[in-house]
């Protein structure tokens, strides 16, 4: 199998997929009166097959029920990920909001092509402690968010990262694709998007390399070990607030995928969970990967298999392989790309990467 980043090394790369961000962020969050918080929105107009995998024992989430494989609905039109724990949920109604604006959803009338019922799953992150814990996201962010959605979007600190923290350090929202270059899956794109708050480390105590680098290897992501005093330092930080945590995201490719598909690229994506953050799926932490097909992209099956399976088995494979390591490459490019707020130290500032 031989890959390469997408042009973006982003989600967007998928055809059909669009992200936006918004958030709210001041000076006084250091000190517990100020705004920390916001959302993120996965947007896939004309929708896209999906399915979900909740691995975590504390989960917040919306709509999860309707994306097993056995339910009717096959399609979504976003998915929500947001800051504010269950009261973050709320920014889903501005996405519906959005999506019956521009007629986007399940068409309920031949007649009126506006009334629709717009399908819009969400997760939440645990990120109340940090900022004031009376501001979160509502279904105005989310309304902006989905207004925002397009193939550029920031990464780090910002939208549904903004509050997030990962262990002991500032945790982010991040992301990452690959291309299929040969193979079953030749010309395929798979990408994910995750927002990193785990209860677990995020990084070696022994040589400050994130443990997601481990899969590609430090110099993938330019990075070198650890001097003895940064080493001293960062091991030195405490976990602050609360251990109630959470690490969200999305899964995409443009293959054609059926929901039982869907929900396996989902369950193979927390591999990328389990490389990137020690311990992960804990009880405190509510690990929810969501997945989707957008089914613009052809992929032939280039060998013959018996009846018992189904044709597409080995493209499913191969993006199933490639979905772990998105999540992870997703991971460390979300701690490599936070900075600090309300005085949560980032990962760049300890070790200077």
């Amino acid at each position: 199998m031989n890959s390469v980043a997408g042009p973006r090394n982003s989600i967007t790369d998928v055809a059909g997929v669009l992200v936006g961000h918004h958030h709210a962020l001041d000076e006084n969050a250091a000190i517990g009166s100020g705004a920390a918080t916001g959302c993120t929105v996965v947007r896939v107009p004309g929708g896209a097959v999906a399915s979900v995998d909740v691995r975590g024992g504390g989960p917040g989430t919306r709509e999860t029920d309707l994306l097993d494989p056995g339910n009717t609905v096959r399609q979504v039109n976003a998915i929500l990920l947001t800051g504010g724990s269950a009261y973050g949920l709320a920014a889903a109604d501005g996405v519906m909001r959005w999506c019956e604006e521009h007629k986007e959803g399940i068409p309920m009338d031949p007649a009126d092509p506006a009334r629709v019922v717009p399908i819009v799953p969400g997760a939440v992150i645990f990120d109340l402690p940090v900022g004031s814990w009376h501001i979160r996201p509502d279904a105005d962010f989310g309304f902006l968010a989905a207004d925002a959605a397009s193939q550029d979007f920031a990464r780090g600190s910002v939208g549904a990262g903004v509050g997030a923290r990962a262990g002991s350090i500032k945790g982010g929202i991040g992301t990452a694709s690959v291309k299929f270059t040969d193979g079953p899956a030749a010309g395929v794109t798979v990408g994910a998007i995750m927002v990193a708050n785990p209860v677990g480390s995020v990084f070696d105590p022994r040589t400050g390399l994130p443990w997601g680098s481990g899969t590609d290897g430090a110099e993938h992501f330019a990075l070198r070990p650890a001097t003895a005093e940064q080493l001293a330092a960062a091991n030195a930080l405490a976990v602050k607030g609360t251990v109630l945590n959470t690490t969200i995201g999305v899964v995409a490719t443009d293959a054609a995928l059926d929901k039982s598909a869907c929900r396996r690229l989902a369950t193979t994506g927390q591999d990328g969970i389990a490389r990137a953050v020690r311990p992960a799926h804990s009880p405190l932490d509510g690990d929810t990967i969501f997945a989707l097909a957008t089914g613009q992209a052809a992929a032939q099956p280039d060998f013959p298999l018996p009846p018992a399976f189904p044709s597409d088995l080995l493209l499913l494979d191969q993006l199933c392989t490639a979905a772990a390591v998105c999540v992870e490459r997703a991971i460390v490019d979300a701690i490599l790309s936070a900075t600090s707020v309300a005085g949560i130290p980032a990962y760049g500032e300890l070790f200077g990467a």
